[in-house]
């Protein structure tokens, strides 16, 4: 049987009121307060996302969306999504997760307070058409007929060649339609964020971070934009939502040992600072480049030193989470207080 842990979707200002914080009463998730913000949180079983198969990680997705979305519905405007699947252990390391990453998440609570996000996905209305019509292109009528002339039919390799010139003329038509719609809607979006597109019957699929009072003429010019393009396009608009694809945290539990091991492998003192931290690597990394030496395990060492960088750099950062003092104890007592860092999802 797994073990019982406390799975986090998001977290939210506690200015709402209590009317509000009681609508979740008689449902799945509670909240868990600390100082001026709370986690939106459920009892769950405590399942590492390793572990988890294909259908199960999208039920997990698609539910994690439904509780996030219904908050909103309730009223929780401002909601700073948590990463999926953030599973702890207990109620004090939700209160932790909130004492440590409290200044990030009040910064981007302001920063959000007005905003929201709207998704668009971009589909060919009529993709075999699309694909005829590229057929008739001169480029690729004259690679067949090449390819006729010299061989007199069309063999496996020369459908690939073709096929790829296909692809080509397709993504650069694509690429010219989603430059054209981007322009058409930048002046509404703050950010963009671009995801990868399915496959090449989808033109666009990106995020738009706008001020939720440019919504309505946001979807204005979509409108426009179908108009303009006669139809031939499929406009989906997903929204408004949370701010997934620009603000998610994401929580990262560092490993005491490994810290303590990354120290003895750049020789760093158990007082130190960032600076010293950057310098002990630059040293190592010197000795251990491929360009600098040529023996055996050279690789492995310079990897390893970059590694113990990376992490001593992030126990750093989890450190000035809660401390604004320029040494950084490296003490085992010390270690064990900051092992948790907060930070924006990469």
């Amino acid at each position: 049987m797994a073990p019982k842990g406390i799975y986090i979707y998001g977290i939210v200002p506690n200015f709402y009121g209590t009317t509000l914080f009681q609508s979740l009463e008689n449902s799945e998730v509670y909240a868990i307060t600390f100082q001026n913000i709370s986690a939106i949180v459920s009892d769950r079983d405590s399942t590492h996302l390793d572990y988890l198969d294909r259908e199960s990680l999208g039920y997990m997705l698609v539910h994690h969306q439904e509780v996030i979305e219904e908050l909103m519905k309730k009223g929780f405007n401002m909601i700073l999504p948590m990463r999926l699947g953030t599973i702890v252990s207990s109620k004090d390391e939700v209160i932790k997760i909130l004492t440590c990453g409290h200044d990030l998440i009040i910064d981007i609570l302001k920063r959000i307070e007005y905003l929201t996000e709207i998704d668009l996905a971009i589909t060919w209305h009529d993709f075999p058409g699309i694909l005829k019509e590229i057929s008739t292109h001169e480029d690729i009528i004259a690679l067949k007929d090449e390819i006729l002339k010299h061989a007199g039919n069309i063999t496996k390799v020369d459908q690939v060649k073709v096929g790829m010139m296909m692809k080509d003329k397709i993504e650069t038509k694509n690429k010219d339609i989603e430059l054209k719609i981007l322009d058409s809607l930048s002046a509404f979006g703050l950010d963009i964020k671009m995801h990868e597109v399915m496959n090449d019957e989808m033109v666009v699929n990106a995020a738009f971070l706008i001020h939720r009072n440019k919504r309505e003429k946001f979807e204005l010019t979509i409108d426009q934009l179908d108009e303009e393009y006669k139809n031939t396009l499929n406009f989906k608009l997903v929204g408004p939502l949370p701010c997934y694809s620009f603000y998610t945290i994401e929580v990262k539990k560092l490993n005491p040992e490994k810290v303590e091991q990354a120290k003895k492998e750049l020789g760093i003192k158990e007082k130190t600072t960032e600076n010293e931290i950057k310098k002990a690597y630059l040293e190592k990394a010197k000795l251990f480049h491929p360009d600098n030496c040529q023996e055996n395990g050279a690789i492995e060492n310079f990897n390893m030193i970059l590694n113990a960088y990376r992490l001593l750099l992030d126990y750093a950062s989890a450190v000035r989470q809660l401390s604004k003092e320029e040494y950084i104890s490296l003490v085992k007592e010390t270690v064990m207080e900051n092992l948790i860092l907060v930070k924006i999802k990469e």
